[in-house]
């Protein structure tokens, strides 16, 4: 189709740039072999460009292990499978066929972290919707906060402080000895269940203290969502289909 042709065959599209910024990265990022099909059609649904870093991981990989898996960025992924990452497309629930009608509501979520954490892309009205930050802006959902923080960064500056190593500083206080061999045990669809959870008074004071069972995703926000709920009332809102 014309359409899903002028977003993917552009003078300038951002996947090779993307390529020499991963391989000139210290930080361990792992690459996914994408489905092309699934990608375009991921364009078409969401009317970004191949130009854009968004469009150029959906179009040409399956997403992003950043950090041995602690970090999870979506793309469209091949054969992933039922343990496999999902795609941006399952995760944001977009329609099996083209709707011209269809929008990312509050935001579109790009990466789940292991903790149950979620990154998302503001949407065009972010007050409207409870959440911080401005338009397009990316905004994070923090489980030991129970709450959305704005980042101060769009899509590229956001990947590129990623890969400039800014998850270390991000997380500190919420990384413990051993949580190398505990993330890598992981599938893709699997994250960590704290408890007490890491809101609590004693997982802040001794977070290697608490005890961590592999629980699926999907679970795990859930979980966040109803704490945020029960506590505050405060519903922060969709947090991915994973």
């Amino acid at each position: 189709m014309s359409e899903v042709n002028e977003l993917v065959d552009v003078d300038d599209p951002a996947w090779p740039l993307l390529l020499e910024e991963l391989s000139g990265t210290g930080v361990p990022v792992e690459v996914l072999p994408g489905d092309a099909e699934a990608g375009r059609a991921s364009l078409r649904q969401l009317r970004v460009s191949a130009r854009s870093n968004l469009g150029g991981i959906v179009l040409n990989c399956g997403g992003l292990i950043v950090d041995g898996g602690w970090l999870r960025i979506f793309g469209s992924p091949r054969g992933a499978g039922a343990e496999g990452l999902p795609s941006l497309a399952v995760v944001n629930a977009m329609p099996a066929t083209f709707d011209p009608a269809w929008r990312p509501g509050a935001g579109l979520v790009i990466a789940h972290d292991v903790l149950g954490g979620v990154f998302a892309l503001n949407g065009s009205d972010p007050r409207a919707a409870g959440r911080p930050g401005e338009p397009g802006e990316v905004v994070y959902f923090a489980p030991d906060a129970l709450g959305w923080e704005a980042l101060g960064a769009g899509h590229s500056a956001w990947l590129s402080w990623i890969l400039d190593g800014g998850l270390r500083k991000f997380y500190e206080g919420l990384r413990w000895d051993g949580w190398r061999g505990e993330v890598s045990a992981l599938n893709g669809r699997q994250g960590l269940s704290f408890f007490p959870p890491l809101w609590s008074a004693e997982a802040r004071q001794d977070l290697p203290a608490t005890s961590r069972r592999a629980v699926p995703m999907a679970e795990l926000l859930g979980l966040n969502r109803d704490a945020c709920l029960r506590f505050d009332g405060a519903d922060p809102g969709f947090l991915g289909a994973a």
